[in-house]
């Protein structure tokens, strides 16, 4: 059995990271270091190291992320458990809001009427953003879906994506698709994901540009 360590409760997380890094470094595992601050907060979130693997990136893509949160993009999740972890006060300070539609009356009106689901129209409704929307979607693939057929048909066009949907139906196609489109992403093969995950990316982000 591993001994008690005792640490300091603001010391928690920096050593935690440091065990990530320690654990990365025995997996002989070394991450691009653009990627590395938020593959590392999806393993710190997570305990799950086989991110270290299944986390892809186009190109530039936190930059990218990093440059339209800077000016002023706005966050829209598919789960209000998503938009609850997001540190909302750092991306204000940039002229961002985050938002959650999955919870509305008329999301939920439509999508009886239509008989889809409400991530479905959710990502409809925040189309209609008039400014640059990064997704982070951690837990409905018909939300991935739906993006891509905007995107193909000439619809919408996002700013960015973060696609970790987990789940069994749809999880892994759905995340296949936003890799083949141009739009600039951060998604997790596989069926490993969840909204805590779509959080992590978007403070990865964030706590960048705090510091």
């Amino acid at each position: 059995m591993n001994p008690i360590e005792f640490v300091l409760p603001g010391e928690i997380e920096k050593r935690s990271f440091e065990i990530i890094s320690e654990e990365l470094e025995k997996r002989q595992i070394v991450l691009p270091k653009e990627q590395e601050p938020v593959t590392k907060r999806v393993i710190h979130t997570s305990a799950d190291f086989d991110y270290a693997e299944t986390m892809c990136y186009s190109d530039h893509a936190v930059e990218i992320a990093k440059e339209l949160i800077l000016k002023g993009a706005d966050v829209v999740t598919d789960t209000n458990m998503a938009l609850a972890g997001i540190n909302k006060k750092i991306l204000a300070s940039f002229g961002g809001e985050a938002h959650c539609f999955m919870a509305d009356l008329d999301v939920a009106q439509l999508a009886r009427e239509r008989q889809v689901t409400r991530a479905t129209i959710s990502m409809e409704k925040a189309a209609a953003i008039e400014k640059p929307v990064i997704f982070a979607v951690g837990n409905a693939p018909t939300a991935l879906i739906e993006l891509h057929k905007m995107i193909t048909e000439g619809r919408y066009q996002p700013a960015f994506i973060i696609g970790v949907p987990v789940g069994f139906v749809n999880v892994v196609p759905a995340k296949e698709l936003i890799m083949e489109t141009e739009v600039p992403y951060i998604i997790n093969r596989g069926r490993k994901g969840g909204s805590n995950v779509a959080a992590a990316i978007c403070n990865a982000i964030l706590y960048q540009l705090r510091r």
